[in-house]
């Protein structure tokens, strides 16, 4: 039986890059993956994006958080963190101000 897949929400300004769209279904191959692997299977078809969410290094980018069910994987484990099976990942474009 397959996994449920995992939902990632895009914001606005990353929408615009993609034709608008505001969501991407990511089919896992397992019950879980991590950051970083559901990424790679996100912007597969999105290169795009992924230069806007990673740095040349993988890591999420500094201005950028990553949620997972609600939490911030970003203050934890970044990008080797879990992602279960039918999972709900917001990526969030951090603002500043001064």
């Amino acid at each position: 039986m397959p996994s449920a897949p995992v939902r990632v929400i895009l914001p606005g300004m990353l929408r615009d890059l993609v034709g608008g769209v505001a969501e991407i279904e990511v089919e896992s191959p397992s019950d879980s993956q991590t950051v970083a692997e559901l990424l790679d299977r996100a912007f597969s078809e999105h290169r795009v994006l992924d230069g806007k969410v990673r740095d040349e290094r993988g890591q999420i980018r500094r201005h950028v958080k990553v949620f997972v069910n609600g939490e911030d994987a970003t203050r934890g484990e970044g990008v080797a963190a879990p992602v279960p099976a039918g999972a709900r990942v917001h990526i969030i474009n951090a603002v500043s101000g001064g």
